[in-house]
Formats: C-alpha cells, structure tokens, sequence
C-alpha cells in the first residue's frame, strides 16, 4: 500500500514508519523537521511541511491508500493541537477524494468498560481530571472526525510505554478492554496498520491495551 504519516517524528509515528516499511508498503512521512525522523528506507519519502496548511498538505496525501496520524498533544501546554492539526489533515484528504484515515486518541475519551474495577475507575476519574485540556482536545478531533467524509478510525490507547513490539494486545471496537492499563507506542502502531483494511473499524473508536 502507499501510505501517509504525519506525526512520523513521534513515539507512535515513527514506529508506525518503520513497521509499514518493513511490511512493505511505500510511505510519505509528513515531517516539521526531517531531522528528527531518525528513519531510512527506499520506500521512504521524506515530505516537510507547514501542518496548518492544508493546501501545502494535499501533495502529501494525494493518490495514497491510507492516511496514519500520531499528531496529538504531548502536554498539557500542547493542548488544541490534535484538533488544530487533523482538522488540516481532514480538509487535505477531502480536497484529494482520500478516504481511509487513522488516528491517535486516549483512553479516557471513549467509554469506559462497565465492568472495570473500582481502582480503575478512580484512577482514570484522577488522570481525566489533571489531563482534561488533553482531552478535550482529543474530543474537539474526534468531533471533527464524525463530520468528516473519510472513513476514520480513532484508536485509544491507555498510558503508553516505550517498550518493543509484541504484537499480542487487546481490541474493543466501540469501547476498551477490561482493566487495560498500559500499551507500548509500537503495539499502538501495529494495531493501527492492522486496521486499515478492517472495515469493522470504520467510524469507530477503538479501545487497545495488553
């Protein structure tokens, strides 16, 4: 497949690069600064650009299968980017006739399982209330995803760790595994591009975790 990244110089971005080109797939990396990506590869097309301009943004999506977005606050301080960024990356994509797009959200933002302990609940109530900026952002996105014309999927990821490649996680389309309270950057990218041609996700939220 012929993929886009954005967000390709971030934890999950840049697993997602390195993983879709070791699948075999060609892959234009929307990059700020080249510099940060820290991966090669023949089928790597390098692409910088100015993420608030969607006219500069259509170049980068055109023709492509499938666009993969790790774009998201990285801090409180960041908040408002996630919406500000996709929103651009949506109008590029719906000026190019591109549908298929996936999306880095939070836990916190889908609904919780009914059945998660007490625990649970008192610690996602503690991270939702110090984290709400995020969140409100990462729903300000979704918002802007259910009025799209793409065939998004947001997955929503617990707390994330920098740890390899397992391959063996959780799914919950519509909602989050029970008691699933970490997740490695690299396992929320190959749950992503295993999604892509998974038509059970499409405008839907998914909930990964171990």
């Amino acid at each position: 497949m012929n993929l886009t990244v954005f967000g390709a110089t971030g934890g999950i971005g840049r697993e997602i690069v390195r993983q879709a080109l070791d699948a075999g797939h060609r892959v234009t990396a929307v990059v700020r600064d080249p510099a940060r990506l820290g991966v090669t590869g023949d089928a790597l097309e390098v692409f910088p650009a100015d993420l608030t301009d969607p006219e500069r943004l259509r170049a980068a999506v055109a023709g492509r299968d499938a666009v993969l977005s790790g774009l998201g606050p990285r801090s409180r301080k960041d908040a408002g980017v996630a919406a500000r960024l996709t929103g651009a990356v949506l109008r590029a994509m719906e000026a190019e006739g591109v549908r298929r797009l996936l999306v880095v959200s939070a836990a916190p933002v889908g609904p919780a399982p009914q059945d998660d302990g007490i625990l649970d609940r008192v610690v996602l109530s503690l991270v939702s209330a110090v984290l709400k900026d995020v969140y409100a952002d990462l729903r300000a996105m979704e918002a802007e995803l259910a009025g799209s014309g793409t065939d998004w999927t947001s997955v929503r990821p617990p707390r994330l760790q920098d740890k390899p490649l397992t391959g063996r996680y959780r799914t919950v389309v519509g909602g989050f595994p029970r008691a699933g309270r970490f997740i490695a950057r690299a396992d929320v990218a190959h749950a992503m591009l295993s999604m892509i041609d998974d038509e059970e996700t499409v405008k839907q939220g998914v909930g990964v975790a171990y």
